[in-house]
C-alpha cells in the first residue's frame, strides 16, 4: 500500500566517509538520504551531492533506497566509474545485508527465487511476475530470533529495485518498517526501514586488487 511521501533527510552525519583513495570514494549511507537527487527542487539534497561537495569529481555507481543505509562506492574518475559500473553489471561484486523482519523466518536457511518487475498502476512499487518479471535471486541465513521478529542476514545474487523488501515480503515476513510493503503493525514496529549494507566487495578500478568494506549495523 503506498503511504504519503515525505522528504526530510537526516543532517548529520553529513559525509560519513568509510574510505577514499585517488579513484574510489566509501560511504556509509545514512537512512532517509536520497542516493541521487530527484526532479523536483525539494529534493536536491542527496548522497551524491553531499559527497561531491568534498569530492567534485564524485559519481553514483549503484544505489540504495532512501531508508537503506550502509555501505555504497562512488566512482572518483571516469576510469574508475566505468570499471565498476562494469562490475556490478557483471555481478561480480559481493553485497551482505542485515534486516530485521516480522516473525520467524525458517527454515534458517534459504533461497528466494522469484522475479520481479515494476508495479506500474503502483510506483514506485515492485512485484513478483513470473511471466513478464526480470530474474531475481536473494539468500538468506537466520543470525538471531526476537519476539516476534527476526534478525537475518541477505546475499542478493542480482540487484533489482527493491529486491529484498519484495522477496521478504513474498515469503510472508515483511522488513521492518517499511512504508512500501509492511502492513501497519509491521510498518510501525520499527522507527525507520530495517535494512541496512552490512558489506561491499570489488575489485579496485586503479589497483585490480579484492577490497571490501563494512559499514556497523545501526539497529
Amino acid at each position: 500500500m503506498l503511504r504519503p511521501f515525505t522528504y526530510d533527510p537526516p543532517a548529520t552525519p553529513v559525509l560519513p566517509v568509510i574510505h577514499a583513495d585517488d579513484a574510489i570514494l566509501v560511504l556509509d549511507k545514512p537512512a532517509g538520504l536520497l542516493t541521487v537527487p530527484g526532479k523536483d527542487p525539494s529534493l536536491a539534497d542527496c548522497l551524491e551531492s553531499r559527497a561531491q561537495q568534498d569530492y567534485p569529481s564524485a559519481r553514483i555507481v549503484h544505489r540504495l533506497d532512501k531508508d537503506t543505509s550502509g555501505v555504497i562506492v562512488l566512482g572518483l574518475t571516469a576510469k574508475a566509474h566505468a570499471h565498476l559500473g562494469l562490475q556490478f553489471e557483471k555481478r561480480q561484486t559481493s553485497k551482505t545485508y542485515v534486516a530485521r523482519v516480522a516473525g520467524r523466518l525458517a527454515p534458517e536457511t534459504g533461497i528466494v527465487d522469484a522475479p520481479i518487475t515494476t508495479d506500474w498502476p503502483n510506483r514506485p512499487m515492485q512485484h513478483i511476475d513470473r511471466i513478464n518479471g526480470r530474474p531475481a535471486v536473494t539468500r538468506w541465513t537466520v543470525e538471531t530470533y526476537e519476539h516476534n521478529a527476526t534478525r537475518v542476514r541477505l546475499v542478493p545474487e542480482t540487484g533489482r529495485s527493491h529486491q529484498l523488501r519484495v522477496h521478504m515480503h513474498h515469503l510472508g515476513h515483511a522488513i521492518l518498517g517499511d512504508n512500501l510493503y509492511a502492513g501497519d503493525a509491521d510498518l510501525n514496529a520499527a522507527p525507520r526501514l530495517q535494512l541496512h549494507a552490512l558489506s561491499l566487495g570489488f575489485r579496485h578500478p586503479e589497483t585490480g586488487v579484492n577490497c571490501a568494506f563494512e559499514a556497523p549495523c545501526p539497529f
